[in-house]
C-alpha cells in the first residue's frame, strides 16, 4: 500500500486564464472595461472620479458602479459626453448603464 499521495500540481492564474478561454474573455472584458474608464476619466469631475468604477460589458452596452445616488445623479448627466467621446476613440458603446453600488453597513 503506497502511503504518499501525489500533491496536484499548482496553476497559476495566469496559465489558468490561457487554458480556459472563458476566463481569458473575461479578463479581456475587464481590462478593456478599465480602459473604457481611463478614456473618460477627465470628463469625470476630480471629486466624483473616486464615487465611479469600471464595470461589466455586455456587447455595445456598458456599465459604471457608482457608490451612492447622489454621485449616480451627476454622473447621469455625463453619460452623453461619454458615449460620444468613447465613439470617438472607437468604442463602440451604445449604451451606458449605472449601477448604484450601496456600502454595506
Amino acid at each position: 500500500m503506497n502511503h504518499h499521495r501525489r500533491l496536484p500540481s499548482t496553476v497559476t492564474l495566469h496559465q489558468a486564464v490561457g487554458d480556459s478561454p472563458s476566463l481569458a474573455r473575461l479578463t479581456q472584458l475587464v481590462r478593456e472595461s478599465n480602459q473604457r474608464l481611463q478614456a473618460i476619466q477627465a470628463l469625470i469631475p476630480i471629486g466624483l472620479r473616486p464615487a465611479v468604477k469600471a464595470g461589466p460589458i455586455d456587447g455595445e452596452n456598458w456599465c459604471l458602479l457608482v457608490s451612492s445616488n447622489a454621485a449616480a445623479a451627476k454622473v447621469r448627466q455625463l453619460i452623453p459626453l461619454m458615449q460620444a467621446s468613447l465613439l470617438r476613440q472607437g468604442w463602440k458603446v451604445t449604451t451606458i448603464r449605472l449601477k448604484i453600488l450601496f456600502a454595506k453597513k
